[in-house]
């Protein structure tokens, strides 16, 4: 059975972990280079992506990870997850960095503040379908490199169609929390599906 880890420094990693066993893996939350380097994939969930990075760093995890992602372990990240595997960030920090495992360049806060959070119904590209998708101060890929795969795209304030969830070799990315559900709805659990497909 494989193993999938939660980074545990900040966000719904009990709402992932969840996801992760509805899909028939293993969770494991992941705050230690050792916890790191026993699992078969991560998920880095949302929360804030410049408390992130600086926990990633307190933790000296922000490197093993890198090296991890960039060696072929596979990841996904939602919201401010998909911050921290951007390439290049609008709106970042001072000293701001990401762990750049998609090439694209995302937008924080894009979709608005915390009073702007919306859920809304995305075309799934792979398949035609539909999925519900939660959004709380997301971010949106402004651009991309032509070999990253859009999977989903949402209308932002601006009235324009931004990618909203990618995948690019082995890491997934999506603006939205596809581990939150409707309260009484059955959870779609085919973003992390896909990571575990990768795995």
């Amino acid at each position: 059975m494989s193993t999938i880890g939660v980074l545990a420094l900040q966000g719904d990693v009990r709402e992932h972990a969840a996801a992760v066993e509805r899909i028939g893996a293993t969770p494991s939350r992941v705050r230690r280079l050792a916890e790191l380097e026993a699992v078969d994939a991560l998920i880095i969930p949302g929360g804030e992506s410049t408390t992130i990075d600086k926990l990633l760093r307190a933790f000296e995890l922000f490197e093993p990870l890198r090296d991890r992602i960039h060696a072929g372990m596979p990841v996904m990240g939602s919201c401010a997850g998909m911050i921290m595997l951007a390439t290049d960030i609008v709106g970042a920090i001072d000293g701001q960095r990401s762990l750049a495992a998609i090439p694209m360049t995302v937008r924080r806060n894009a979709f608005g503040r915390q009073v702007d959070s919306s859920e809304v119904e995305l075309a799934w590209i792979p398949d035609g379908s539909t999925m519900h998708a939660t959004f709380i101060r997301a971010p949106w890929v402004e651009s991309c490199d032509p070999s990253v795969e859009i999977l989903a795209t949402a209308t932002g304030p601006d009235g324009a169609a931004h990618p909203v969830a990618v995948r690019h070799g082995n890491a997934i990315a999506t603006s939205f929390h596809p581990e939150i559900a409707e309260p009484g709805a059955v959870h779609d659990d085919r973003v992390h599906r896909l990571l575990l497909d990768l795995v």
